[in-house]
Formats: C-alpha cells, structure tokens, sequence
C-alpha cells in the first residue's frame, strides 16, 4: 500500500512539474510577432542569429519586453506567396504580424494592382482573426519610370490610411544604397544594415506592444 502511495504521488509531482514547465515557458514568452516577410527579413546571406527577427527579439529583450519573434520570412516571396502561406503563419496563433512583403512584385515589375490587392487581402485575413498589424512600406526601383514608382509606393500608406494599421514607411530607411550597410549584391542587407533597420523599426513594434501589455 505505502508502495501504491508513493507512486501516486511521484505521478503527481511529475505532472505538476509539466504544468510547471508550461507556464514558465508561456511566462517566459507572453507574446508572439510574427515577421511575414521575404529575404529582406527572412536573412538572406546572413547567419540566423544576424536576421531580422533575430536581432529585433534581442532589441526587445533589452528594452524589457518578452517577446518571442517568428521568422516567417521566405527568399524570393512575393505578396501572393505571403498570402497563399498566411494560414500556414496563423498557426503559431500571433498577436502581432510585421507585414514586409512587395520588394519582389517591384523587381519583377508586378502591376501595383495587384500588389494592393494582395496585401489589402493579407490585412484583412490577419484583423479578422484578431490580430494586430503593422505593415513595413516598400519603394519601387526608379529605373520602372515614373508612373510605376508614384502607383507603387502609394500602395503602403493608402493601406494603412484605409485600414488603419500603424505604417513604418520604408522597410530599407537609412540602409539602402548604402554599400557599408548592404551585402555585395547591393539589395540585402549585411548585419550592420540589420541592426539599423532594427533600431529604426523599434519605437513602433514598442508602441504596438505596449498597447497589448501595458505592464512592459
């Protein structure tokens, strides 16, 4: 009997110690962003720990808040690729998306159109699960001439303004065209160029945060 007893209770106790477990992970990490993004984000050329998500988990980290970053960035991605894996992305049940995607609809000179078709789809998929949203502004090449690059960019804030989701307006500020901040192809970013782009973004993903758990 004392036997069964002991058993019982070692059963128990290693049950409680799961449970246990769980909650200091869940404490640990309280809240999940998730990058959907392409090789901007995704950390073409660089060493995971030098990505974007990456670096930006470790720039919360510091300024105090338990975030855990989801890297859903893929190379070459283009909003339709975005779209047609956002179900995929919800899975890890998000409470803030960073939408980074369009640079690849430019460079193969996509019509905007469809750009905004794409996005406007991903923001409203993504607010009607109750997820927040904030949504990383691309520019188009100057050489796709002038009537390509003024529809293209409008694409980012007209969004932004029509579903009222905070815009930071250029993904590349202070890093583009830039050869100390970029790899050799001169379009992706070396880690001097990721932690610009980080430390640029930051005061909005904080805001957004805050917004959720006042406490941070």
């Amino acid at each position: 009997m004392p036997l069964l007893r002991l058993s019982l209770f070692l059963i128990v106790m290693a049950i409680c110690n799961v449970q246990t477990l769980n909650a200091n992970n869940t404490a640990e990490f309280p809240l999940r962003l998730l990058v959907l993004g392409d090789s901007l984000s995704a950390g073409y050329g660089l060493k995971p720990e030098d990505s974007f998500p990456s670096r930006l988990e470790e720039a919360l980290d510091v300024a105090g808040y338990r975030v855990h970053v989801i890297n859903a960035g893929v190379s070459g991605d283009t909003t339709a690729g975005g779209l047609s894996r956002l179900e995929w992305a919800l899975v890890d049940k998000p409470h803030i998306v960073l939408v980074e995607l369009g640079g690849n609809d430019a460079l193969r000179g996509l019509p905007p159109a469809e750009t905004y078709a794409n996005l406007e789809s991903i923001i409203v998929k993504l607010k009607k699960n109750g997820v927040r949203v904030v949504l990383a502004g691309m520019q188009a090449p100057r050489n796709l001439g002038k009537d390509y690059t003024l529809k293209f960019d409008a694409i980012y804030p007209r969004l932004a303004g029509q579903y009222d989701v905070p815009l930071y307006p250029f993904f590349l500020d202070g890093v583009a065209l830039d050869p100390a901040l970029n790899q050799p192809d001169g379009i992706h970013p070396n880690p001097a160029g990721v932690k610009v782009i980080v430390k640029k973004i930051l005061p909005l993903l904080e805001s957004e945060l805050q917004q959720l758990n006042p406490e941070n």
